[in-house]
């Protein structure tokens, strides 16, 4: 969390994580986080804090619910920055879920093997049918609630699975924005708080 944000849910309030897709990669798409933290103060929200500079923050609300939530965000941040990210609001509840239920052991794991790509919908199988899973052994991927668990023991950065689960005719019709578990585990303490 970033120095100077406050905490607190107040009754009636609901903390969630925004889950900002593609910004601040290679030089490009800059959103700095504290011009994050304002415009979030500015659409009412209060807690307001960020985690690391790839587009992850948390707030609290007393209106909305996460689709409005993110509209809202994505409409604030193309008007300030005159290009449009894709973003992804969860509350603390669905991310709790999310953790829980992870298909692979991840106390067993490093961090940067496993994986967590959240979806802006639900996903079926029959979306993968593409991807044939033995080919890319001992990488997997299982699916959960609007969310992909991948496992890459190599991590992310030389995984060919992840490269195939990123072609367009399986992301099609749907935002798709991956955190590694590190990322994942905090983002489930910070809205926790």
């Amino acid at each position: 969390m970033t120095a100077g944000t406050t905490m607190g849910t107040a009754v009636g309030t609901t903390t969630y994580a925004a889950l900002l897709r593609g910004i601040n990669v290679g030089g490009s798409r800059k959103v700095p986080m504290a011009e994050l933290r304002t415009l979030l103060e500015g659409l009412g929200h209060s807690g307001v804090g960020t985690y690391l500079q790839s587009g992850n923050a948390v707030f609290t609300s007393d209106h909305g619910d996460e689709d409005s939530l993110a509209e809202e965000l994505a409409a604030a941040l193309a008007e300030r920055f005159g290009f449009t990210v894709d973003v992804l609001v969860r509350d603390h509840a669905y991310l709790r879920a999310v953790l829980d239920a992870c298909p692979f052991p991840a106390a067993e794991l490093e961090a940067r093997q496993l994986h967590v790509t959240y979806f802006s919908a639900p996903v079926d199988a029959e979306r993968f049918t593409s991807v044939d899973q033995r080919t890319f052994l001992p990488e997997e991927f299982r699916l959960g609630d609007r969310v992909l668990y991948l496992y890459a023991p190599d991590g992310l950065g030389r995984s060919k699975l992840a490269e195939s689960l990123a072609k367009p005719r399986v992301t099609k019709g749907i935002v798709a924005t991956t955190r590694n578990w590190n990322t994942v585990v905090k983002l489930v303490e910070l809205t926790g708080e």
